[in-house]
């Protein structure tokens, strides 16, 4: 089923638009889940508040990418539940690759005084569409899908050290993008 398709299932309140979303990005939604919360259990029911958060901002909402959009929610609501469970100190992969990220993104507090979290979006987005196609590959399966450090460097061929420092390199060269571009760190 199309995108549209699947989008209008959810303005007419069709309750088959969650078994189709299911269908089609379920996999991919349980995939980021499961990156984040390495735990199987927390993954299937943060998948399932993806569908409902879905079903509650469809309508008004009508995402362009639904991908995307599940993509997002999928990875904001695993990332609530990581925090929730973080204080039973049992996702510590997950703790290492947020902190890998607090060196060069600023919190959510600068955002708001230093410029629009839209800008800094673009900011991010310029830089990653200015680096070569395996460093943005690595980058975004380790701080978007949440892949581990040696997961990626099985992937690329190399040893775990060399992403980790591959990772580093990343970090500080968007740094120094987001504070060329005015960004308070």
């Amino acid at each position: 089923m199309t995108d549209e398709a699947i989008i209008g299932l959810y303005f007419e309140r069709d309750q088959q638009a969650i078994a189709e979303s299911d269908t089609k990005y379920g996999a991919f939604c349980r995939y980021l889940a499961a990156n984040i919360l390495q735990n199987r259990e927390d993954a299937e029911e943060c998948v399932n508040d993806t569908w409902l958060t879905a079903w509650n901002r469809i309508p008004p909402t009508r995402p362009e990418r639904l991908k995307a959009f599940f993509g997002r929610i999928t990875r904001d609501v695993s990332i609530d539940r990581w925090r929730h469970n973080r204080a039973q100190k049992r996702y510590n992969g997950t703790e290492l690759m947020l902190s890998e990220l607090e060196d060069c993104v600023p919190s959510a507090q600068n955002v708001e005084t230093t410029m629009e979290l839209r800008e800094l979006t673009e900011a991010i987005d310029r830089w990653l569409g200015a680096l070569d196609p395996e460093e943005r590959v690595a980058f975004v399966r380790r701080y978007w899908h949440g892949e581990a450090v040696k997961d990626l460097a099985d992937h690329f061929a190399v040893s775990p050290n060399q992403m980790a420092q591959q990772l580093r390199r990343l970090r500080l060269r968007l740094r120094q993008a987001l504070e060329a571009e005015g960004v308070t760190i």
